[in-house]
């Protein structure tokens, strides 16, 4: 993979969106496939039927994979404002994504916002002014949504109101004060009351309780880009190697490469997908 985004587990089998590479990767083991998209997902979410929803960043719409391809869910070329990006969903069907803004390393930043798609395909803007928004999880049972602000460096929280829309609850989390200045929050993931954060720059997979870091992990020289867990409670986390280049300058020359690994407490980690792959 090129930029490993999204991963979900799900029935034995780890899911993953290649950003950069216009892939998406399904597996576990020694077996995976690479389907070629011509649009390429982000963010991915099961639904509670079981139907995997994904965020087509460049088309600005919500799809669900039929096997092939994506079929279309929800239009959101009419509201969103820039590429899209992470997802998340509830257990009514509901689904949360970003509109990031902007394309990053290419436009000038603006804020971002949170879409709300209805399980009908019907959506809205369910909260805005949202600073390069990235991962997503719920808590509380559902009535809070945590957001990963890459750009202010922290865990925003949000009240999700009867209607479904977000209301701002403050700060959950500050990663960058945890963590260390290079932390920009990219992907995130709830276990109970922990939440898992892939920092991105600072190199570190770290995990915070009540918006308190209680665990780190050091993933050098790798920056972890995003996390889920398998049904075993195995940590998978997306990392990527820029070959010693700063992330831009990787990324312009199309040289980093992403692996997804079960990482390990004491740093070290198992490879559960290599860079290489045929596509289907």
């Amino acid at each position: 993979m090129r930029w490993g985004e999204g991963p979900r587990y799900r029935d034995g089998s780890l899911w993953l969106s290649d950003t950069q590479g216009s892939r998406l990767w399904t597996g576990w083991g020694p077996t995976w496939r690479a389907f070629d998209l011509e649009s390429p997902s982000n963010g991915l979410w099961f639904l509670p039927d079981g139907r995997l929803a994904g965020s087509l960043m460049r088309d600005k719409r919500i799809g669900i994979w039929n096997g092939t391809g994506w079929d279309d869910h929800a239009d959101l070329s009419a509201i969103a404002a820039g590429p899209l990006g992470d997802m998340t969903g509830d257990a009514q069907g509901n689904l949360y994504v970003d509109d990031v803004g902007f394309r990053h390393f290419i436009d000038d930043p603006k804020p971002g916002r949170i879409l709300l798609v209805r399980p009908d395909g019907t959506a809205e803007v369910a909260t805005d002014a949202v600073e390069f928004p990235n991962g997503m999880a719920l808590i509380d049972d559902g009535s809070t949504l945590l957001v990963a602000e890459s750009l202010r460096q922290r865990i925003t929280a949000f009240t999700i109101t009867p209607s479904g829309r977000l209301a701002p609850a403050g700060t959950w989390a500050d990663v960058r004060k945890a963590v260390g200045t290079e932390s920009f929050p990219d992907g995130i993931w709830a276990d109970g009351d922990t939440i898992w954060v892939a920092t991105l720059g600072a190199t570190t997979v770290a995990a915070f309780r009540d918006g308190q870091l209680v665990e780190s992990i050091d993933t050098s020289p790798r920056l972890p880009i995003a996390c889920c867990l398998s049904d075993q409670g195995d940590l998978i986390v997306t990392l990527a190697d820029t070959s010693g280049l700063s992330l831009a300058d990787a990324i312009a020359r199309k040289v980093v490469a992403t692996e997804a690994v079960i990482l390990h407490r004491d740093g070290s980690s198992r490879h559960i997908i290599t860079m290489e792959g045929q596509p289907s």
